[in-house]
């Protein structure tokens, strides 16, 4: 007998970390180990549907929970899985994620026809991402790039790849270490070269805030160092308004005495200006050193409001 529904979207990343999600709950709950105890409900997105245009042009963040967060808000599903990268920093009301998996690799990984990194990519060469981020750190690093939009799950993306519509993509390489792909970057990318998205990495666990007893299930189960860090960048994006249409980066790092080291940075599209800043401070205080570093951005990024 199904004990607990899951929901996530449908695609083999997706898949994955509903899996994981499960797996770890089976683990931390004898109530939950049967075969048959949690199901896994795939629920189509606006994300999923659009894939001829850039989340910034069809809306940004939030295509990819939509769906999902309505059949969590109506009782369908009990739990949702989401990359924590695609989650809004507002949440609708009565739904709360206050759960997550230990973090993977927040870094990118540059895949290319060429070996090496960014500098050996051939003068003019093409990159196919939608995201802005990643655009604006491509060309403020190479203003010789053409970045044109690649959109799809990481194969389909793969796939274009290899058709020769560009000359190289870059991917979350926590994406491709779960899909067992890991192997077809030809550089990881440093956050000193390629900060990544806010909560890249992380996967995070949703559920009705009067669901007392989905509460104490993901309890056993949060990873508290992940969710401190994912905090601070959260309340930092918060704070600079971010969408998919304003390229803003973060990570935050835990030194393991209590420390908490955070680096940000917001940009212009095209990459001709980027202001970034480095924060330290006590982990108790995640939440605020991530939106105090929000605000200084801010008052130093003038073409934010032009």
């Amino acid at each position: 007998m199904t004990v607990l529904r899951i929901g996530t979207r449908g695609s083999p990343l997706a898949l994955y970390q509903a899996h994981a999600v499960k797996a770890a709950l089976a683990a931390a709950d004898p109530d939950l180990a049967g075969p048959a105890a949690i199901e896994i409900v795939v629920i189509r997105t606006t994300g999923d549907r659009v894939q001829d245009r850039t989340l910034s042009e069809i809306g940004g963040k939030g295509l990819f929970t939509k769906e999902i967060e309505e059949q969590l808000a109506d009782g369908s599903i009990d739990l949702a899985v989401h990359s924590m990268k695609d989650v809004p920093t507002i949440l609708p009301e009565g739904l709360v994620i206050d759960a997550m998996l230990p973090r993977a690799d927040p870094r990118d990984a540059l895949v290319a026809l060429v070996p090496g990194g960014i500098e050996a990519l051939p003068r003019g060469a093409v990159v196919g991402t939608a995201s802005l981020r990643r655009q604006a750190q491509l060309l403020h690093l190479r203003p010789d790039l053409r970045v044109v939009p690649f959109r799809g799950n990481v194969d389909t993306r793969l796939a274009k790849l290899a058709a020769g519509n560009a000359a190289a993509t870059v991917l979350a390489l926590a994406g491709l270490a779960r899909l067992g792909k890991a192997g077809v970057a030809t550089a990881i990318l440093e956050p000193e070269t390629m900060l990544p998205a806010v909560a890249q990495g992380a996967i995070g666990i949703e559920r009705r805030a009067g669901d007392g007893l989905a509460a104490a299930r993901v309890a056993r189960i949060n990873d508290q160092a992940t969710a401190i860090a994912v905090a601070a960048e959260r309340a930092f994006l918060a704070v600079l308004d971010g969408s998919c249409r304003t390229p803003i980066a973060a990570l935050a790092e835990l030194d393991g005495d209590g420390g908490l080291a955070l680096r940000g940075l917001v940009a212009a599209p095209d990459g001709s200006r980027l202001v970034s800043g480095a924060w330290r401070g006590p982990v108790s205080e995640a939440e605020r050193i991530g939106a105090m570093a929000g605000a200084e951005l801010r008052a130093r990024a003038s073409f934010l409001d032009a």
